[in-house]
C-alpha cells in the first residue's frame, strides 16, 4: 500500500457491489487501511471531470471540438481524428488538476479526495473509442494526496457498456453493462487489477482470504439502506461501506422547492442515515438545489426549471442560480452557506462523513467546492459551522 494513500474501490450500483471479497474474521487480519474509520469522520471533495470528462464540468473543452454530437467521452474519440482527441486529453489531463489543486484541498481542511476513472484507462476492446493514459496522471495523484497528507478513494465510474446512460458513465444513451456477462467479467477484473496495484500486500485479489490494507466501497444502487441489511458485514467483513448520493436536483419536484424545504429535505436524512448497517459515506452530494448548470443533464440538454429540459414544464428562470457567483443575491450565498452547513453536519452526525461534487467547475460555481472556498459560502474549515443543525433542523 503506498505509505500514506487510502486507496478503496467504488462501484456505482448493486450488481458490481456484488462482488464479495472473502475474508478471514477480523481478529485474525489486522488491516491497516491508514485512517480511523469509525473515530473520525471523512471530509472530501471530488475530482471530478478530470479522468472521466463530463460537459458541464468543462464544457469548453467540448465546445473546442466544434462538434455539437461530441456529448461524452465515447463521443469525444468517436468523432474527432485520433491525435486530435489524444492532444486535447492530454493537454486536459495536465492542466486541469495539478499538485496545487491538491495543495488547496489539503489547505482547506479536507482529509480525502475522491478520484473518478473508467474503465478503459485499463480495458479497451475492439470497437471501443476511448482513448488511453488517465492511469499515468491516477499514479500521479496518489504521489500528490501523499505529499499534502489526503487519503484517495478511486472510483471505479464507468463501466463497459455504461452502468447508467449517462455522459458521466463515458458513454452516454443506453445502459447495458447488465444484458452482457462479459461487461461483468470486465468490469471484476478491472476492479482485481487495481486491487493488486494499490493494496498491501499485493497477492490480494477479489474472492481471496488473504488481507488487502483496502478499504471498499460500494454504491447503495439507490435503494433503501436496509437493502443492505446483513450483507458484508463484521466480523467475516471489515472496512465496506456505503456509498449513498444526496443530490437535489434531477427531478422536477425539486425545481419546485423553497429554500427552507432543500434543507429540511437534507434534515429528513438524519435517521435513514444513522440507520445503515454498514458505514455510511454521503461519496457525492452538492449545494445546487436546481438543475440551472449549463449541460449538468447532459450537452445540448436544458433545465427543468426553465423549462427547456424535454417534457418538463416551466417552474422559475435559472437567472442567478447556477453560473458565475457574480450574478448571484446575497441571499441566495447565505443559504448556500446554510445548505453546506446542514449538509456536513448530518452527514457527520449520522454517518461517517462525506465528500462533496466537485472540487472544480469552468462555470458553474454553485457545484464548486472550490469556487465557494473563494466566494465565503464554504467555509475555510470544514467544521467551522456558522449555523449549527440544531438551528437548521430543529
Amino acid at each position: 500500500m503506498l505509505a500514506s494513500s487510502l486507496v478503496a474501490l467504488a462501484s456505482l450500483l448493486a450488481p458490481l457491489a456484488a462482488l464479495r471479497v472473502n475474508a478471514t474474521p477480523l481478529a485474525e487480519r489486522g488491516v491497516n487501511v491508514g485512517w480511523p474509520y469509525g473515530s473520525e469522520k471523512i471530509r472530501g471533495v471530488n475530482i471530478g471531470g478530470w479522468l472521466v470528462i463530463e460537459p458541464f464540468i468543462t464544457p469548453s473543452l467540448f465546445q473546442n471540438t466544434g462538434n455539437d454530437a461530441i456529448v461524452d467521452e465515447w463521443t469525444f474519440g468517436q468523432y474527432q481524428d485520433y491525435n486530435t482527441a489524444q492532444n486535447a486529453l492530454v493537454n486536459h489531463w495536465n492542466s486541469w488538476i495539478t499538485e496545487d489543486d491538491f495543495a488547496q484541498i489539503a489547505a482547506a481542511g479536507l482529509n480525502h479526495v475522491r478520484i473518478p476513472i473508467g474503465y478503459w484507462a485499463y480495458d479497451i476492446s475492439a470497437g471501443e473509442p476511448y482513448h488511453q493514459g488517465q492511469a499515468q496522471y491516477l499514479d500521479n495523484a496518489i504521489g500528490w494526496a501523499r505529499n499534502h497528507g489526503l487519503k484517495v478513494l478511486i472510483d471505479l465510474h464507468g463501466a463497459p457498456g455504461s452502468q447508467n446512460g449517462y455522459d458521466n458513465s463515458g458513454h452516454r444513451g443506453s445502459a447495458t453493462w447488465d444484458q452482457d456477462p462479459n461487461n461483468v467479467l470486465r468490469t471484476k477484473n478491472i476492479i482485481q487489477s487495481l486491487s493488486l496495484k494499490y493494496s498491501d500486500p499485493s497477492y490480494w485479489q477479489v474472492g481471496s482470504a488473504s488481507k488487502s490494507g483496502l478499504a471498499i466501497a460500494i454504491h447503495d444502487a439507490f435503494q433503501s439502506l436496509s437493502y443492505w441489511n446483513n450483507y458484508m458485514t463484521e466480523p467475516t467483513f471489515e472496512d465496506v461501506f456505503l456509498d449513498t448520493h444526496n443530490y437535489q436536483v434531477f427531478n422536477q419536484d425539486y425545481q419546485t422547492w423553497t429554500q427552507a424545504q432543500h434543507i429540511s429535505g437534507i434534515c429528513s436524512q438524519a435517521g435513514n442515515y444513522a440507520s445503515s448497517p454498514l458505514w455510511l459515506v454521503v461519496g457525492e452530494w452538492s449545494l445546487a438545489s436546481s438543475d440551472c448548470a449549463q449541460w449538468v443533464n447532459g450537452r445540448g440538454l436544458g433545465a427543468r426549471m426553465d423549462g427547456s429540459y424535454p417534457g418538463s414544464y416551466y417552474v422559475n428562470s435559472c437567472n442567478g442560480l447556477s453560473g458565475s457567483s457574480s450574478t448571484w443575491s446575497s441571499d441566495y450565498k447565505t443559504f448556500l452557506r446554510k445548505f453546506y452547513d446542514a449538509q456536513t453536519q448530518v452527514y457527520e452526525n449520522n454517518g461517517q462523513g462525506w465528500i462533496m461534487w466537485t472540487w472544480k467547475t469552468e462555470t458553474s460555481e454553485d457545484w464548486s467546492y472550490q469556487a465557494g472556498l473563494a466566494g465565503g459560502w464554504i467555509p475555510s474549515d470544514p467544521t467551522n459551522h456558522q449555523y449549527s443543525v440544531q438551528t437548521l433542523c430543529g
